[in-house]
């Protein structure tokens, strides 16, 4: 884009010098139609193009210096499509010759009427403004030292400039390339600079439809200083696009011809980003949950920088209903070094999410699909080992995935391909987490270490928030060291490694109900009556500590203590193949004691066991673990279960009375 800049200034300025031309030998000439064939060749020989002039063509010498051209052609090479590749119809210039005695440049019309630029990049990659104009065969030598010294500016020769009328009016800019499929038209462009000088600000009304979409620039720039390119240029700019976003630019450019600077505030006004997307004819970029976002945005910061660091102060952005206060800086563009401080008051990310899709069935196309992908080449973590990055974020409130957080702190680190989040901390549900996490990609596959605490976390209303479904209840705490490797999840269920503890206190398992099994079951055995309410387990303690590698979830003595009842849990989830298998023991005893009680207290213990697949797990009886540990009498059930007599009931083996207590245990269990 550099290049097309500079070839479009180069075309701009041949066209001016070629004017200019004119202006000086207009004096020497008295039959201008007569130089016209001389002068149409010297530019074809200098710019390698066709280049014609028609014949109106009007000449003044005094007091006015004066040039008016008609049709005005510089041709395209040959392979494309336009014929020229620069048109104009009318151009028109005025200088005024006595100031010129005093170095004094006054020109009273400058005026260009329907220029047209095609600029055009072939398939091949060939641009019709490449090869504009012959090369010296001397450009390639090196100049001696005395003649590059020679070359220094020693400012302009020019004491002052004055144009009192400068205008181009309804110009054409049509821009394609045929490689990318890409093509720009402006049209209707019409520019007019007032008060032209390099000692008073120039006035700027720019108005073009770019894509038949109405653009418009509009304010002051300079002054440009007696040594244009040496002093500071100050400029004050609204910018107004599509008839949807307001730009304003105010400030200065500095030290433009050496180390050009720029020092500047940005202020773009509320818009509508969904408007503006549909002002440009293009869809959407993204789908969201909620499609009444990105209806509201705006932005103030000021921005300082050149070509190798930008940096930005005071930001404030708004979102929709979020507020955003904000300061960053990079530097070292191919090796980035960025710093930022964001603090963003509140905000919904479920809002901007993709509306929530059904999980497609294994063997659909876009579950394949995705299985292919993930089956692909791993990311290019090159350009995060390049990374040099520091950064905080604060967050008053946020909600994602349906849960709701506050007071979200973080601290971003990056440098030589490890990264940090430390710290992270946030509040939820009147608790709080507390997490580091590191990741190192300075080999082939990252490697992750996460670090995690829990504390007094209310798990009924987070699980109902983030599942839609009551699982269990009660005050969450915990914490888990974890490392994995890879980027893939059978990468990392491979790698996975750690270990943690998770406790829930004065709480209930929804959906089961397990002493009422074992009241069931005793009132099936005589010994009460059966209870016919919600499946639930109330608990005063449920301890989870686990452990995982090799691909293994290992669940080591899991348990539960609450009055009349215990429960015990060990086993392993296989993360490859993703199965369970786990034993459940249940067991009656005789306390009402829950939390502080001891876990190994004697008692009715009825085993389960959970097999199969994480989808659909089974859950069924361990006959084996049962009979194998002995049942008990009815005189010790009496004792366990209730201390009323127990009622008169057939002699039975125990066998049989065990397998009542599994059925009470089990609702629906066959034989």
């Amino acid at each position: 884009m550099s290049r097309l800049i500079k070839w479009v200034l180069g075309i701009v300025a041949i066209l001016v010098v070629l004017m200019v031309a004119a202006v000086v030998l207009v004096p020497m000439l008295v039959d201008v139609q007569q130089y016209k064939p001389k002068l149409e060749e010297l530019v074809t020989q200098q710019t390698g193009r066709s280049f014609t002039m028609g014949n109106d063509m009007d000449v003044s010498i005094f007091p006015w210096v004066g040039v008016r051209l008609s049709d005005v052609r510089l041709g395209n090479p040959e392979g494309f499509t336009a014929k020229d590749m620069v048109a104009v119809d009318q151009f028109e210039v005025r200088l005024k010759v006595m100031p010129l005695l005093s170095r004094r440049i006054e020109i009273s019309t400058f005026a260009m009427n329907a220029p047209q630029i095609f600029l055009e990049r072939r398939k091949d990659g060939l641009a019709n403004w490449e090869g504009l104009g012959k090369t010296d065969a001397r450009d390639g030598e090196k100049k001696p030292a005395a003649e590059k010294s020679e070359s220094k500016d020693s400012g302009l020769p020019i004491e002052s400039l004055m144009v009192e009328d400068f205008t181009i009016s309804r110009g054409q800019v049509v821009f394609s390339d045929k490689a990318a499929g890409l093509e720009k038209q402006i049209t209707d462009l019409n520019l007019t600079l007032g008060n032209i000088s390099l000692d008073k600000p120039v006035q700027v009304d720019f108005t073009a439809q770019v894509d038949e979409k109405p653009v418009s620039l509009n304010g002051n720039i300079g002054p440009m200083g007696n040594n244009p390119g040496k002093s500071d240029i100050d400029f004050d700019l609204v910018l107004k696009a599509l008839g949807v976003m307001d730009v304003t630019l105010a400030g200065k450019l500095l030290d433009p011809s050496n180390d050009p600077r720029v020092d500047m505030d940005l202020d773009v006004a509320s818009f509508s980003l969904r408007k503006f997307m549909a002002e440009l004819k293009q869809p959407f970029f993204m789908e969201t949950a909620d499609p009444s976002v990105f209806e509201k945005m705006a932005l103030r910061t000021h921005i300082a920088g050149n070509a190798s660091a930008v940096s930005l102060t005071s930001g404030q952005m708004t979102l929709d209903d979020t507020s955003l206060t904000f300061n960053g800086a990079a530097k070292a563009f191919d090796k980035p070094d960025v710093t930022f401080d964001l603090v963003l008051d509140r905000i919904d990310l479920d809002r901007y999410l993709p509306p929530a899709q059904e999980t497609p069935e294994a063997g659909s196309p876009s579950s394949d699909e995705k299985k292919a992908a993930a089956s692909g080449s791993s990311p290019d973590y090159g350009p995060l080992r390049k990374l040099v990055l520091d950064g905080k974020l604060k967050i008053g409130q946020m909600k994602a995935s349906n849960m709701t957080v506050s007071d979200v702190v973080a601290r971003i680190t990056a440098e030589n391909g490890q990264m940090a989040l430390d710290p992270f901390s946030l509040n939820l549900y009147q608790g709080s987490l507390a997490s580091t996490l590191g990741v190192d990609v300075r080999k082939k596959s990252p490697v992750t270490r996460i670090n995690l605490d829990l504390n007094g976390i209310q798990a009924g209303p987070l699980i109902r928030d983030a599942v839609e479904k009551d699982l269990i209840s009660g005050t969450l705490t915990g914490e888990a060291v974890l490392t994995m490797a890879g980027d893939t999840a059978d990468q990392i269920k491979k790698t996975l490694d750690g270990n943690g503890k998770m406790t829930f206190t004065d709480g209930a398992i929804e959906g089961i109900d397990i002493a009422g099994m074992v009241r069931n079951a005793a009132a099936k055995a005589g010994l009460g009556q059966p209870v016919a309410e919600k499946p639930r387990t109330d608990f005063a303690e449920l301890t989870f500590p686990f452990s995982v590698g090799q691909g293994i979830f290992n669940i080591m003595d899991a348990g539960l203590k609450s009055p009349l009842l215990r429960v015990k849990a060990g086993g392993q989830a296989y993360l490859l193949k993703e199965e369970l298998d786990i034993r459940v023991e249940p067991k009656l005893v005789g306390t009402l004691k829950g939390q502080g009680d001891t876990a190994d207290r004697s008692g009715i213990m009825v085993p389960l066991r959970v097999t199969g697949p994480f989808a659909s797990p089974k859950i069924r009886p361990d006959l084996a673990g049962l009979l194998g540990g002995g049942l008990p009498d009815k005189e010790k059930i009496k004792e366990l279960i209730d201390t009323k007599k127990l009622p008169a009931t057939d002699t039975k083996s125990l066998e049989e009375e065990g397998k009542k207590v599994l059925k009470g245990l089990l609702p629906g269990l066959q034989n």
